[in-house]
């Protein structure tokens, strides 16, 4: 029955048209009316077909079985299926059609039931989404794709043109290198959906629902632990452009996105956010936006944080955005050339002025006014990023992942904020209100300072900062060497425990008088004594924020 010139080319005689999405339809079912195509159709595809007064059988004449269970069932048939699978230069197969009267179908039109968009929509209910749930598409696309060498399938609007345009370049044929390429688009789509419903019922009543149900930054109980196999959508990555380099120019990089995004409306954080000025943005400016701009998300004050190789050069609260940005500036200006700036308001002229006295690579921030935009638009090499939400959290029920040789390491992500009851003071003098004010914004930066870290910070603005050293002691002397203000009557946080008191004697040395750590060595009591000798206030968190 086929075709076995060169080309592989295969007259198209009979195609089923069943589509969600019919954008387009009329018109190609129109265009291969012209060659002589008979048309079956199914349910609301068919009924579109005939009010453009085109002819179409239906799937219920081919089969001999009505449409039923409220459409779940159309397409499930052998009569269908024989005709898309039988291979027909084989001559069981031939036999076997013609003995049940399977006629041949050479192309299949398809696209599936907006599963992804359904669930984007807020309030959906895990019973519309499954209703969402394709089943007779995609075993069409399966079926059409794995004959691609008899059937042609074709899954989205976009497609129809060229198809056209080689139905007419062959006189109502199509090649063997086409319908391959359509069978692996194909595939590729069905593995997508999949995809997209796995992630989805994952989410909602999955093992994801156990993380949910861990409760605010509690983490996962023992007896909850990760799913041995784990199908998580946000695996999928799509590119959305490629970058000139990686960390050195020698390295290939892209900038991809989560795929498919079945939780949220819209799109969110760095990789999504919109370069307004300025050059492209570079691999190692991405990770560095995104190191400030999740600092200052964690904010809830007017904040601003200068970042450079992911750890803050300086943070701080101010009662504007200038004034955050200069306070964050005075932490540390020398390591601040060339940094990353961050702000959690929109940001105004004033603020992008004082911006604007020192070369910066990149200022992210929710928006700008455009006052802001002109100053900023006359550094040409500033880049200038509209992040929109101060949110970086949105995704939370997400999963962290980090590659090693030979496989990947997950975990969920550190959300954790501290509270004022969280805090638990273990020393013979309790902190102040305003220490505790500044241990809690000591504390925030510290969860984004690379371990070990040390904080040094007065009136919420960072004094020193000790940051990815060996030795916590030396971190807590590096915070104090680095200091650029006054260091005496500032407050310490420390993202892990003191394993030792040198810590302590150390940074009462340079006049500190409250401390927050997580606590938990074996020598927390030598340390409470090291501290109540030396008159300081120190609470503990019983949470760790090691960040490596």
């Amino acid at each position: 029955m086929a075709n076995t010139n060169e080309l592989g080319l295969v007259k198209i005689r009979r195609a089923l048209i069943s589509v969600s999405d019919k954008t387009g339809i009329v018109e190609f079912a129109r265009e291969l009316k012209k060659f002589g195509v008979e048309i079956i159709s199914t349910g609301g595809t068919a009924k579109s077909l005939r009010d453009a007064s085109i002819d179409v059988v239906d799937v219920p004449d081919v089969t001999g079985f009505p449409e039923m269970m409220d459409g779940r069932i159309k397409t499930l048939h052998p009569k269908i299926h024989g005709a898309l699978l039988g291979v027909r230069e084989n001559p069981e197969h031939v036999k076997a059609m013609e003995k049940y009267g399977i006629a041949p179908i050479d192309m299949v039109v398809v696209n599936l039931y907006p599963f992804a968009k359904t669930v984007l929509r807020k309030n959906i209910t895990l019973e519309e989404a499954i209703e969402q749930i394709d089943i007779g598409g995609p075993a069409l696309i399966r079926s059409a794709a794995k004959n691609f060498t008899d059937v042609a399938i074709i899954i989205s609007p976009d497609m129809y043109q060229e198809i056209i345009d080689e139905l007419k370049q062959f006189n109502g044929s199509l090649s063997r290198s086409t319908r391959g390429r359509l069978a692996w688009q194909a595939f590729s789509r069905a593995a997508d959906y999949d995809l997209r419903i796995t992630g989805y019922l994952g989410w909602k009543i999955g093992n994801q629902q156990t993380l949910l149900d861990a409760g605010e930054g509690a983490g996962l109980p023992f007896d909850a632990p990760l799913p041995g196999i784990y199908f998580e959508q946000n695996l999928k990555l799509e590119k959305i452009r490629n970058l000139r380099y990686g960390e050195n120019p020698h390295q290939i990089a892209g900038l991809f996105e989560f795929a498919p995004p079945v939780h949220f409306e819209e799109r969110f954080g760095i990789a999504h956010a919109r370069l307004i000025s300025g050059k492209e943005m570079s691999f190692n400016n991405y990770v560095d936006a995104d190191a400030a701009w999740q600092l200052v998300c964690d904010i809830a004050g007017t904040a601003c944080a200068i970042i450079k190789h992911t750890n803050p050069a300086g943070c701080a609260i101010g009662s504007t955005s200038e004034s955050a940005y200069r306070r964050a500036l005075a932490t540390d200006p020398i390591s601040a050339f060339g940094g990353i700036v961050a702000l959690n308001r929109t940001v105004d002229e004033s603020a992008a002025r004082a911006i604007s006295e020192i070369f910066t690579e990149v200022v992210v921030a929710p928006d700008y006014d455009e006052d802001a935009l002109s100053v900023l638009r006359e550094k040409k090499n500033l880049r200038v990023l509209s992040v929109g939400l101060a949110d970086p959290n949105t995704n939370d029920e997400s999963l962290d992942y980090k590659r090693i040789s030979g496989g990947m390491l997950v975990q969920t992500p550190d959300t954790r904020l501290l509270r004022r009851k969280d805090l638990k003071v273990v020393t013979n003098r309790a902190p102040s209100e305003t220490e505790t004010d500044d241990l809690l914004f000591a504390w925030t930066v510290c969860k984004h300072t690379k371990s070990n870290a040390i904080v040094y910070v007065r009136d919420k603005q960072t004094v020193g900062v000790g940051a990815g050293q060996m030795s916590r002691v030396d971190s807590v002397k590096i915070g104090a060497m680095r200091a650029q203000l006054p260091i005496k009557g500032s407050v310490l946080a420390s993202d892990a425990f003191f394993p030792f008191r040198d810590g302590i004697d150390e940074a009462a040395k340079h006049g500190i008088t409250a401390i927050v750590q997580p606590g938990g060595s074996v020598r927390d009591q030598e340390v409470i004594d090291a501290a109540n000798e030396h008159n300081l206030a120190m609470v503990f968190t019983g949470v760790r924020h090691f960040k490596h």
